[in-house]
């Protein structure tokens, strides 16, 4: 809920185009502009909390009406795995297929949540990666750390969903909390789009943690 002096910010946000969105937004677009990547041309949007100092990032393209079942994904930043190419995690791959799959669509949305490392920050996601080298799983490590396992919160990201008025989804994802979020602010989630990719030997480990641990989706764990 906003503060009281946030609360006529929020009252002065954009009115969403959904028609299944609440009636006012705790997200603003700021600015969009086109964005021709090695998938396709895009739309890169700018989104600001009106209620915290986060901002988001979304890449979509085509006609987005909330009557169509539209490919979605939320994605959390992962600075290593999708600029750096880390084979620790799965993370840009997931992220190219799922900007190729909406490239072929012709129409879909990805928004960028900018919390590195399921919200602990790129200090403290080294410092994890430091203990799982020392044998630690991604669970263990935050723990020894006093860290939250996950510490991210979805429903910002459904905001912008609305705004672009979105209503009936195909979410790309294997996280069960995300496909919860969803659905809790309001979308009718009409498909669980699978979106595993081949992961190389260094992430089986990770992706088992989070298979058993975090009860994500993966068939092609064992």
């Amino acid at each position: 809920m906003a503060s009281c002096s946030n609360q006529a910010a929020v009252e002065k946000g954009r009115r969403p185009a959904s028609p299944c969105a609440p009636d006012t937004l705790t997200v603003e677009r700021v600015s969009v502009a086109k964005l021709p990547t090695a998938f396709g041309e895009f739309k890169i949007a700018g989104y600001r909390s009106l209620i915290s100092e986060e901002e988001f990032v979304c890449l979509f393209k085509g006609e987005l009406r909330a009557d169509v079942p539209t490919l979605v994904r939320i994605h959390s930043q992962c600075l290593t795995g999708d600029v750096f190419g880390s084979r620790k995690c799965d993370c840009g791959p997931q992220l190219h297929a799922a900007l190729e799959a909406i490239e072929r669509e012709g129409r879909g949305a990805v928004v960028y949540q900018l919390q590195e490392g399921r919200g602990i920050g790129i200090i403290n996601k080294i410092r994890a990666y430091a203990l799982q080298d020392e044998g630690a799983d991604t669970v263990e490590a935050n723990e020894r750390l006093g860290l939250a396992v996950d510490l991210r919160e979805y429903r910002q990201c459904a905001e912008i969903l609305f705004e672009l008025g979105l209503c009936r989804v195909r979410l790309m994802s294997n996280n069960p909390l995300k496909l919860r979020a969803l659905e809790e602010a309001g979308f009718q989630v009409v498909e669980r789009v699978r979106l595993e990719v081949e992961p190389a030997d260094a992430a089986v480990h990770y992706l088992r943690t989070k298979k058993e641990k975090l009860g994500h989706m993966l068939e092609s764990i064992e």
